[in-house]
């Protein structure tokens, strides 16, 4: 049954309120359930000048309350969609905005069907949770940035990286610009986070505002200062559509030295760059600023590493005037590729004159001591024209080794190699090396009876030379203990033990130099299985034999002639 018609006329009239609303701290709008205004406080009607008695809530007050008192006003059960639980316990409270300011709305329904909105400005705690909200996301935002910048030390991969980041997060497009090399420039383009484009331009760096100085580390020039319009074309990546609306310099701070430059770009039609970004801006440079250094100085340790393992690496071996020799090196740790054995052959000027053999063991392995190694090879190298003396070249050499910082002391046989008509000619000597083995043609293992003191941790040594000669096809074997010593077997705590290694070489004669190496590292190696050892090295040297065929049918060896 519908109302009186005077009764509907007194409900647009002001109504009498409390008193304490025109002193509430806080708006106060009394809505009825027809959606009408019956009366507001002087704070509600300062805050919305269209809020007048009699309006309708849809065209007085904002959008989001008038939504808000319909679903208020609308009986529980008459929700469709909601739960029971839902018709049970109404919202208590709407957000929204009013002009510049956000307000949560309280409504308190009346038992005569009106509604009595609360309005209470939350703005600050609004713009409070905004900001935490940004915080979080820029704090995940740098965190990921950190672990996928630092999960390459590639200068290439870095900067795309950085360029692909930069331009997901803080731009539309992003380019990384790295210090030139001579006149050219590295430079990486990503766009919208796509995959990152690598380059290399030829540009004078001084075109861009805070450009050159950013790539020298200065402070970065203030976004407001650049005209975008003034770019050079080589800085807007492809694929950026349409004008740059406003860049953004700033510098990649690296390890002591600047690692390269980040500039953002933003499409006309975005926002330009405000202080508060800029600063997040220099947290995430920062970042991939040190990822950058951290790329470029393993790059830089990287190649100084490979210049060093030219010289600290043993050799190749070949034939040097007219005798084969072939050697063999393991470290004892997978990771490094040099260590305390070491092994070089110094062919002699002419043919006739003497090749110098050596193979070494520094106490200790992995890098300390292959620096003592390089520094054994380079002295033996210039002592090289004395090779007709051994025991004044390894005096000289002890000499220079106690007059070093260094503490370790090293074993090594030197090898004097002739070839005289079909024969080899050896002159050996060790210091305090395990003695040379000789494997004979009839499978004989002779073990060479030179002895010395070694070298580096006594003021005075003491050497014998021993002679021997190599028949065609004979083999001289140099091996450093690591191979003696190899820890392995059945039960992992036995030896490898020479006489092992005597018979193992026995089975070795006639066979090329490089196979006899090849068959004691592979005995070596299955003695191990994957326990741990010493630094090995082998050096074989072999007679060439001259080979007469007394028949071929595939079935009859060779004989072997002087």
């Amino acid at each position: 049954m519908a109302p009186p018609k005077e009764h509907t006329a007194t409900k647009t009239q002001p109504r009498s309120r409390p008193d304490v609303w025109d002193t509430a701290p806080c708006p106060v709008i009394v809505v009825d359930r027809a959606g009408t205004v019956v009366d507001l406080n002087p704070a509600a009607a300062a805050l919305l000048d269209r809020a007048v008695p009699g309006g309708a809530v849809t065209a007085t007050l904002p959008a989001w309350l008038a939504r808000a008192h319909e679903e208020t006003a609308v009986p529980a059960a008459r929700r469709p969609g909601d739960s029971p639980a839902e018709a049970a316990a109404p919202r208590s409270s709407f957000r929204g905005r009013i002009g510049a300011r956000s307000f949560e709305a309280h409504p308190v329904p009346h038992p005569d069907g009106d509604v009595v909105w609360w309005l209470a400005d939350d703005t600050g705690r609004r713009s409070a949770e905004e900001e935490l909200a940004t915080e979080r996301e820029r704090t995940t935002f740098l965190a990921e940035a950190s672990n996928t910048l630092l999960a390459s030390l590639n200068t290439d991969r870095c900067m795309q990286v950085t360029a692909q980041l930069a331009s997901r997060y803080l731009a539309d497009a992003a380019v990384v610009v790295l210090p030139a090399s001579g006149r050219k420039l590295p430079v990486a383009y990503a766009v919208e986070g796509g995959a990152a484009a690598r380059a290399t331009v030829t540009a004078d760096p001084a075109q861009v505002p805070g450009l050159s100085e950013a790539l020298q580390g200065f402070p970065p020039v203030p976004s407001r200062w650049i005209d975008p319009t003034s770019l050079p074309d080589w800085l807007v990546p492809e694929g950026f559509g349409g004008p740059v609306g406003s860049a953004a310099v700033t510098p990649l701070p690296g390890h002591g030295v600047p690692a390269g430059v980040l500039v953002l770009l933003r499409g006309a039609g975005s926002a330009e760059f405000n202080e508060n970004e800029e600063v997040f801006a220099r947290l995430f440079a920062a970042r991939a600023g040190a990822a950058l250094s951290a790329a470029r100085l393993y790059a830089e340790q990287s190649d100084i590493t490979r210049t060093l393992m030219r010289d600290l690496l043993p050799p190749s071996l070949y034939r040097v005037n007219g005798v084969e020799f072939a050697g063999g090196y393991q470290p004892a740790a997978a990771r490094d590729r040099v260590g305390g054995d070491f092994y070089d052959v110094h062919p002699g000027s002419t043919s006739e004159d003497a090749s110098l053999a050596v193979l070494g063991d520094v106490c200790g392995k992995g890098l300390d001591a292959a620096v003592l190694t390089g520094k054994i090879r380079n002295t033996l190298q210039a002592l090289t024209p004395m090779e007709g003396d051994h025991e004044r070249m390894l005096r000289l050499l002890n000499g220079a080794l106690l007059n070093s910082h260094h503490t370790r002391f090293a074993t090594l046989v030197l090898a004097s190699v002739r070839r005289e008509e079909s024969r080899v000619r050896l002159r050996l000597t060790s210091a305090g090396h395990p003695a040379p083995l000789v494997i004979r043609n009839d499978g004989r293992v002779e073990e060479v009876d030179t002895r010395g003191t070694l070298v580096g941790a006594l003021p005075h040594i003491e050497a014998r030379t021993v002679e021997t000669d190599l028949l065609p096809g004979e083999t001289c074997l140099l091996y450093t203990d690591g191979v003696t010593e190899a820890r392995g077997g059945p039960l992992g705590d036995e030896l490898f033990g020479e006489e092992r290694l005597m018979r193992a070489v026995s089975e070795c004669a006639g066979m090329p130099g490089t196979a006899v190496v090849e068959r004691v590292q592979m005995l070596a190696s299955q003695w191990l299985h994957d326990g741990r050892h010493d630094d090995m090295a082998l050096v074989a040297i072999t007679a060439p034999p001259t080979t007469h065929l007394s028949a071929v049918d595939g079935h009859t060896r060779g004989r072997y002639t002087a």
